[in-house]
């Protein structure tokens, strides 16, 4: 499983988070080894398909934990929260926040003209750009 896709498809963020952990601590762990003992390090050391495995194990948690991060958003300004203390939990400006959200609206709209069953329908998508209004 080398790409974002074939891990998705098989993950939680959960379970990806689980497996990137193991394989980023037996790759710490390999390099403090190779210090004192060359020899176990080198039985350790992940494989080439495991090194992708672990990069493509990160682009699905940035993914995910975005994709949650903005459903939080939505969440957020469902129960009333203004976009100063959206910004303010998220460590950026009300604007930055508003910006960063009305890009995924827009990407979620573009995902499901593109291919009809993902991302947010046009009522899905008018309906979230509404509940964001303005910064």
């Amino acid at each position: 499983m080398t790409s974002p896709g074939e891990v998705e498809s098989v993950h939680t963020l959960r379970t990806a988070v689980a497996r990137y952990e193991e394989l980023r601590s037996r790759e710490a762990i390999v390099g403090i080894a190779a210090d004192d003992a060359p020899d176990v390090a080198d039985a350790e050391r992940l494989t080439a398909a495991e090194v992708l495995e672990l990069l493509a194990l990160g682009e699905v948690i940035a993914r995910k934990a975005g994709y949650g991060r903005q459903l939080s958003v939505r969440t957020a300004r469902a129960a009333g929260a203004s976009w100063t203390a959206i910004g303010r939990a998220l460590g950026t400006t009300k604007q930055a926040a508003w910006e960063a959200h009305t890009r995924w609206i827009d990407g979620q709209s573009a995902e499901h003209a593109a291919n009809g069953y993902s991302g947010l329908d046009d009522v899905a998508a008018a309906d979230a750009r509404r509940l964001a209004g303005s910064a």
